[in-house]
């Protein structure tokens, strides 16, 4: 087998395969994890259906990957009501947005991801919509154009975004449910991990599910992902059940150590501990060394790397956290002896 890219595993965009491959969610039952927020929203949902109205207009946001937009699937379906899906990227233009907002039914729920990526134009159709269930509207050009307000059947706005401090503060005040959807625990991405191989019809065994769950960044569209290279695995090595051998076999492949860093995460580190002493160093340096992009860095690499406590931000750059250093220079002198012993058997 030839060894993936790990951004095709990393890469935190939604892709085709991560729908067509994954379990759906239909019920608040059936969507693991987020327990708090579930139950809240359980709530509001509840009373909304008991009044007959649409639901408040909600604002889920965190990193990417966590589960908004099937968050907002559940609860359409919850509501018993219609669901439209768009991005914010795609509307270009004030006439995008009042054609889909016309066109909706009434208590119907319209998601727009990456809302904080929404034209400022664009965006201040919205702010009657939300409030008044109506556009304004002008129609002809110069001193004849006029202002038509054009009416909207009630509907719920419910907006992802992963960076709250790009949304602007009249679009947020607007929202009159506010959620942050935070990293999942191992436990909760080894149920995942199993629902998962259920529904592609591979069976998995609790320890080897918790296994992935603890090597997975807290992110359950990772875990997918590696779920099925670790299904791959198992297909090619005559397997019928996921065990923990395989899963650690195809992890190794996959190359995500024991304490869930990948190729790319290792040699940032490699970088910061030998070229800079453990920092601190310059982002832009260390894309460079990396091979890697700044953005890449920022968006993947480094909030993992915080989040595990391997390295801090500084005003002068990135450096490894006292506390790992030593743990890192053993971790990276082992890798450094396996790799001479594989040229050696060769």
């Amino acid at each position: 087998m030839t060894m993936p890219n790990p951004f095709e595993i990393l890469n935190l965009q939604e892709a085709v395969e991560d729908r067509a491959l994954s379990f759906d969610p239909s019920l608040f039952d059936q969507y693991l994890g987020q327990e708090a927020i579930k139950e809240k929203l359980k709530v509001y949902v509840q009373a909304c259906k008991m009044r007959e109205e649409p639901l408040d207009h909600l604002l889920l946001f965190g990193p990417p990957g966590l589960g908004k937009t099937t968050l907002a699937r559940v609860m359409a379906k919850e509501l018993d009501v219609g669901f439209r899906i768009t991005s914010a990227p795609v509307i270009e233009r004030t006439g995008d947005l009042v054609a889909i907002l016309s066109s909706m039914q009434a208590r119907e729920v319209l998601f727009i991801d990456e809302i904080h990526r929404l034209p400022k134009n664009v965006e201040e159709i919205l702010y009657t919509a939300m409030e008044q269930f109506a556009v304004d509207v002008i129609i002809g050009q110069g001193a004849g154009a006029k202002s038509i307000r054009l009416p909207l059947q009630p509907f719920t706005l419910i907006g992802a975004t992963t960076k709250t401090g790009m949304l602007s503060a009249p679009l947020q005040t607007r929202f009159g449910i506010v959620e942050r959807l935070d990293f999942y625990t191992h436990d909760e991405l080894a149920s995942i991990a199993m629902q998962n191989a259920d529904f592609l019809g591979m069976p998995i065994v609790p320890e080897a599910a918790l296994e992935l769950g603890r090597r997975a960044r807290g992110t359950p569209r990772i875990v997918k992902r590696i779920l099925r290279r670790v299904r791959d695995v198992a297909q090619v090595k005559k397997h019928k059940i996921i065990d923990l051998e395989v899963v650690r076999y195809a992890l190794n492949f996959l190359d995500i150590d024991d304490d869930g860093l990948n190729k790319i995460d290792r040699l940032y580190l490699k970088a910061l501990l030998h070229d800079f002493d453990g920092g601190p160093a310059g982002v832009e340096t260390l894309a460079a060394m990396t091979g890697e992009d700044r953005d890449t860095l920022e968006d993947v690499v480094e909030p993992f790397l915080l989040r595990q406590g391997f390295i801090i931000k500084s005003p002068r750059g990135r450096q490894i956290a006292p506390k790992k250093i030593i743990m890192l220079r053993r971790k990276i002198l082992h890798e450094n002896l396996a790799e001479q012993q594989d040229l050696f058997n060769e």
